[in-house]
């Protein structure tokens, strides 16, 4: 499992064995069954979390029982409740598998040793924030801003492989329309 990791993480920065070795020292291999959750909103969010392989979603439950799914999380993408990671307070997210998943988990603790022994990782880590709140901006645009059709074809064209592993309900809740709606919308877009 570490391996996948491994492979990400040296083509985005360089490290040595030992770097390597010690990253792998303080993670946490887990496999997770599909709708296993590695957490429940309320609870406190003490990893970030790599998926090597599999799917996960981040969402939150509406009064009235309804999913509203903030992200998906396929294999080489991170996932966490930031908030309650950052400042320990209860997570208002919950985090589950969509199949059967394997992650790394590193606790805040263990992922801040790593930034402070290894610049290359802290750098790193900004990077991929930063990259994260750019895509969370921009979602919101195209929330705010996008019809139907525009959200679906950004959605597509963004995540081809989702698009294709991720039930039709799930997709509609990520892009905030029902599902009625993107059923009539994924018809008109294949008669293109």
């Amino acid at each position: 499992m570490f391996e996948v990791f491994e492979k990400y993480i040296t083509e985005k920065i360089t490290l040595n064995s030992a770097e390597l070795q010690r990253i792998k020292a303080l993670c946490t291999p887990k496999r997770v069954r599909k709708r296993q959750y590695i957490l429940q909103e309320g609870d406190v969010c003490y990893n970030n979390c790599f998926v090597a392989k599999g799917c996960m979603r981040a969402y939150r439950v509406g009064d009235d029982g309804t999913e509203h799914i903030i992200r998906f999380a396929p294999e080489h993408w991170w996932i966490s409740d930031r908030e309650s990671y950052n400042t320990g307070l209860p997570a208002k997210l919950n985090i589950d598998a969509l199949e059967d998943s394997e992650v790394l988990l590193w606790t805040k603790d263990n992922y801040n040793l790593i930034s402070d022994e290894i610049p290359q990782m802290a750098i790193f880590t900004q990077r991929i924030l930063a990259k994260s709140f750019d895509s969370a901006q921009q979602r919101i645009f195209e929330t705010i801003s996008q019809t139907a059709e525009e959200k679906y074809e950004s959605f597509i064209k963004k995540h081809p492989d989702l698009y294709r592993r991720v039930p039709l309900h799930m997709i509609a809740s990520y892009l905030g329309v029902s599902r009625e709606t993107l059923s009539r919308v994924r018809s008109q877009y294949a008669h293109k």
